[in-house]
């Protein structure tokens, strides 16, 4: 799970309006806020909390910047201690799961505190309001176990929509799989050796959902892709896969979500909870060389 900084939350927006009727009030630290939704029985979100909720992020001319209903993306991130008086994350230090809120953040400060220019949709001297609406507040504990169940159930979830893909493909007698979930079918073996941790190696792919809608290639550039296996620069799905084929080999991968991008997905390219199909090919490899470039085989549109 990759949480999010405050950098990426001025990419993510919910869907939401502050209304007159609603008070705002300041913090003594300066922050301006309203707040729609509160249990005040509830507890609170604490540092180190992760929190996960919605959120709609406006421009000064009350312009929606993006909308995390739309992306099916809410935000997920570790509650940090404020950065500068009047911040972000001191708002969300008063909310608790189900709250809802508008925060009103100075854009100069903002922007001057992450070291970067205002964009052109954000004017000097303006506010960003981030409209929040929180769907749950855990300790780390309580997300780990979260995920660790949620785990068990979709890894459940994804082997049988595996078999109802290779049934329906005919393809039940040839798929072979791994211990990890991870199923495979060969079109060419290859010859010699295979990769092993650390060695460079070559891959041309193409990556599609299991209705078939391409959603990466390296084909399109006509360039393999050159990274180092086995030490977490691609999807747990490919390291298993490619460090058991042979140069020259051909297979495609089928792939539990687990195993590829989760329960986030990829927002405008992969849903969260996919089973992925890579259609891989390896190139060649090299013992133990640093790779030229590191890219991540990650949907680019």
């Amino acid at each position: 799970m990759n949480f999010k900084s405050i950098g990426y939350v001025l990419g993510i927006a919910i869907l939401a309006t502050a209304c007159d009727k609603y008070k705002t009030k300041v913090t003594e630290n300066g922050l301006k806020y309203q707040i729609f939704e509160h249990d005040d029985a509830a507890r609170k979100a604490k540092l180190g909390d992760i929190m996960s909720f919605n959120l709609v992020l406006k421009n000064g001319a009350d312009s929606v910047l993006r909308d995390t209903y739309k992306d099916k993306t809410p935000v997920k991130l570790v509650l940090q201690a404020p950065p500068f008086k009047g911040s972000f994350e001191e708002g969300l230090a008063l909310l608790a799961a189900g709250d809802s809120a508008t925060f009103f953040i100075n854009a100069d400060t903002l922007f001057a505190k992450m070291m970067q220019p205002l964009p052109p949709m954000i004017k000097k001297g303006s506010e960003i309001t981030f409209t929040v609406k929180v769907l749950s507040v855990l300790t780390s504990e309580e997300f780990q176990k979260q995920q660790t169940e949620a785990g068990v159930k979709q890894k459940a979830v994804d082997e049988k929509v595996i078999q109802d893909y290779l049934a329906k493909n005919n393809l039940t007698a040839k798929a072979q799989h791994t211990a990890s979930g991870l199923y495979y079918v060969d079109e060419v073996v290859g010859t010699g050796e295979t990769p092993s941790q650390g060695d460079n190696v070559k891959v041309h792919y193409t990556g599609k959902l299991l209705d078939g809608k391409v959603f990466d290639s390296s084909k399109n550039t006509g360039k393999p892709i050159d990274f180092q296996v086995g030490v977490g620069m691609v999807i747990p799905g490919w390291e298993e896969g490619i460090m058991m084929m042979k140069k020259g080999g051909k297979r495609t991968l089928i792939i539990p979500s687990g195993l590829a991008y989760g329960v986030d997905g990829s927002p405008g390219a992969i849903p969260g909870n996919s089973v992925l199909l890579f259609d891989v090919e390896l190139i060649d490899f090299t013992k133990g060389a640093k790779p030229a470039t590191p890219p991540m085989p990650a949907p680019t549109r």
